[in-house]
């Protein structure tokens, strides 16, 4: 995990120490459940409950060694348990019943986190696009003028994407919230199904209905997936900022700190740092996303393939991911919007952008469709060459106007977007 782009909670969440908490906290239950069936006497829980965590440089003390670190973390616990309760530590129980019931509880925390962070941003989406729904600015196709829309529209979509995220987050943290206490190949052959039922309920986790010996990898190639996803929904919001501050554009900024320094060697820089760093962590999260689709497939019932490979991803993934939609976030919390920018650019076509208009009004009179079409293109053309107003060139062509053009004639239904944002907005409710 790189700690620039972690935040503290997350960070927390996957570290060792916390990690070895966690399985602390499943040996403990699994001892739990086996006093229950009679097989474990009372004073091995109660001793179990009293030692305290194992320090991770004590378990890499040990792992030194045995080259194992579930073998060394026992050992490490087992340290500060009287021998007659530490031998019923782990019992009947192979090393990945421990190691994949933690992660499952360690996923689903870390999911309703980074599923947190994704609500706060459709909620400053929201608002936002409420607050500028009516804040007229032209649509852009292919980068280049296109019609008019509103820059709350242009917000709303975005957060309906957010909205999403989050329905895909929900159901990928279903998918990877389970774990297993079934045993070294999945067949409970030295352990009662009943730890393993006692053990996943306690932490609110499902069970994995036919084990191997591992969780099924496609669990979490969903949920690094999902994470991707929203990350691409995060870089679209991103990438739309950046171009709306070029210079030529302007109709948006972020906000800078009062010693905010752009350039080393210019002065006057102003650049959309944030939002080109919310861009590129999107491209991390679908390099994660194909490495975990690489951990789907194991050797029979389990090989060692995955581990590794694991314990980058799946923090590093939902680390990332998490700060990418908090500062996104924060980017549009704070963003200066520029509705004079916006209304200025409508016109710098010389009303190029109401040609969608001019036809529909030919066509209405009774214009063939195609001589219609190029009719309204000659004027558009001459326009473009020589910025006479498109009204102008258009009675070159013969063609009256209906009505003055106006953006307004282009946004008559737009209520119906501003009643499904609002539909969204009680989400939040």
């Amino acid at each position: 995990m790189i700690a620039r782009y972690t935040l503290p909670e997350m960070a927390e969440l996957f570290s060792d120490q916390h990690r070895y908490a966690t399985w602390v906290r499943v040996e403990i239950l699994a001892t739990e459940a086996q006093v229950r069936l009679g097989h474990v006497p009372e004073d091995a829980v109660r001793d179990m409950r009293r030692a305290p965590v194992p320090l991770a440089q004590r378990i890499a003390e040990i792992e030194k060694d045995r080259d194992h670190e579930v073998l060394s973390f026992l050992a490490a616990y087992c340290e500060n348990i009287p021998e007659a309760s530490a031998r019923w530590v782990h019992l009947g129980m192979t090393s990945y019943d421990l190691v994949d019931t933690a992660l499952g509880h360690t996923l689903a925390r870390a999911t309703d986190l980074l599923s947190a962070a994704a609500r706060r941003l459709r909620r400053t989406l929201v608002t936002r696009a409420l607050e500028h729904f009516d804040t007229l600015m032209v649509g852009r196709t292919h980068g280049i003028h296109a019609e008019p829309t509103t820059f709350g529209h242009k917000l709303a979509g975005y957060a309906f994407a957010i909205d999403r995220s989050l329905t895909r987050l929900a159901a990928a943290r279903e998918a990877v919230a389970v774990g297993t206490v079934s045993g070294s190949v999945g067949t409970y052959a030295l352990i009662d199904p009943f730890v393993e039922q006692y053990v996943c309920q306690s932490l609110g986790l499902g069970i994995e209905p036919a084990p191997s010996q591992v969780v099924a990898r496609d669990r979490h190639a969903q949920l690094v997936q999902a994470v991707a996803a929203l990350g691409a929904c995060v870089e679209q919001i991103a990438l739309e900022m950046r171009l709306l501050q070029r210079t030529e554009v302007a109709e948006v900024e972020e906000q800078r700190a009062p010693a905010y320094q752009g350039s080393s060697a210019m002065p006057h820089k102003r650049n959309p740092t944030t939002s080109e760093r919310l861009c590129g962590l999107a491209r991390l999260l679908r390099g994660y996303a194909t490495t975990a689709l690489e951990d789907v497939a194991l050797w029979h019932e389990r090989d060692l393939a995955h581990q590794s490979v694991e314990r980058v991803i799946l923090p590093d993934s939902l680390a990332v991911a998490h700060f990418q939609a908090t500062k996104a976030e924060e980017l549009l919390a704070h963003l200066t919007v520029r509705p004079e920018a916006m209304r200025a650019a409508l016109e710098r076509t010389h009303g190029l952008i109401y040609s969608s208009a001019v036809l529909v009004d030919l066509l209405g009179d009774g214009t063939e469709r195609e001589h219609a079409y190029r009719r309204a293109q000659a004027a558009a053309n001459r326009t473009a060459a020589t910025g006479t107003p498109f009204r102008d060139t258009l009675a070159t062509e013969g063609v009256e106007l209906r009505e003055e053009p106006r953006p307004e004639r282009f946004l008559v239904h737009h209520d119906v977007i501003r009643r499904r944002l609002e539909m969204l907005d009680e989400l939040e409710d």
